[in-house]
């Protein structure tokens, strides 16, 4: 990284710190990071639980320097990696300057949105709530739904959609002002500190998460396990874990063709992410339980964020 020195003098009054999206699975947090910064850096699928690492992007304008942090959606985990992901989303409320919860517009407040509330009563972040896909609910029904949730804990509410971007210009305003003035923190033409590895595995599992849906989308892991640029060409040699031999199956797919349209998908995200040629190799590895096994865990970069 950049030391402090090299990077621009801020200009009077600018404001910078960090910000974490959180809320249940499937609200549309990831989605309405890549929103925020313009450009897809945090994977999506209609599969709950999606995001697994607290994914950072950087957004600088004129006037701050937001880094917005994407969490694992907070649930009741059934398994050793679900635990290291809740534990993971819910440290991450009093290490930040400000919560931006996000809930789901289309249904009122269910049990979850109310726990997640509960966590942010003591969270020492400013907090405000975005109800997401308001595009979804009709013009006489959105004050009552903005209302309904207002109520679970008071802060302030913004109706937005995330898929859109209807309002989402207004939501970024709110949250400068919860910045405090600050520093950059990055350079300003940095869009996330993530490794390129660290994205490429992810781009490679958003596509199988969109071709296995529920079939096998909980039990996967991807790791680069080999990475050298010749000429104008990358190659790449990534690893998918699974936990089950009949996971694999599907995963390959009759005469091989599930894999190779993942491949393709996932090489055609990663070009538009490196800005060239990509050969990607996809091996299959089964490495059964893996998620309830903490060694495992750690091996494939999933860890309690003090371990």
């Amino acid at each position: 990284m950049e030391s402090l020195a090299s990077f621009p003098t801020p200009p009077p009054e600018f404001r910078s710190g960090f910000v974490a999206l959180v809320g249940r699975p499937n609200v549309g947090k990831s989605t309405l990071f890549n929103r925020l910064l313009g450009q897809k850096v945090a994977i999506t699928s209609p599969v709950a639980q999606t995001t697994r690492n607290r994914l950072r992007g950087i957004l600088t304008t004129p006037t701050a320097q937001f880094i917005f942090v994407d969490t694992p959606g907070i649930h009741k985990p059934h398994h050793r990696l679900g635990e290291v992901l809740v534990q993971n989303a819910k440290g991450i409320l009093n290490r930040v300057d400000a919560v931006v919860c996000v809930v789901d517009g289309t249904a009122p407040p269910g049990t979850g949105d109310r726990y997640v509330a509960q966590l942010l009563t003591t969270a020492k972040s400013s907090v405000l709530m975005v109800v997401n896909k308001i595009d979804q609910v009709s013009a006489k029904d959105r004050a009552a739904r903005l209302q309904a949730y207002q109520a679970l804990g008071g802060w302030p509410v913004y109706g937005c959609s995330a898929m859109t971007g209807e309002g989402v210009e207004r939501l970024q305003g709110a949250i400068a002002h919860l910045l405090p003035l600050g520093p950059y923190y990055y350079p300003p033409e940095m869009v996330t500190d993530q490794p390129e590895r660290f994205i490429m595995a992810e781009l490679i599992r958003e596509q199988i998460l969109h071709h296995t849906r529920e079939e096998v989308p909980h039990s996967v892991a991807v790791t680069i396990e080999h990475m050298q640029q010749q000429g104008n060409i990358t190659r790449v040699n990534a690893a998918i874990y699974v936990e089950r031999p009949s996971q694999k199956a599907i995963l390959i797919g009759k005469g091989g063709q599930r894999l190779k349209q993942m491949g393709t998908a996932a090489r055609q995200e990663i070009e538009t992410l490196i800005g060239g040629n990509l050969y990607l190799e996809l091996f299959i590895k089964v490495r059964p339980r893996w998620r309830q096994d903490r060694s495992r865990l750690a091996e494939l970069g999933y860890r309690l964020d003090n371990d």
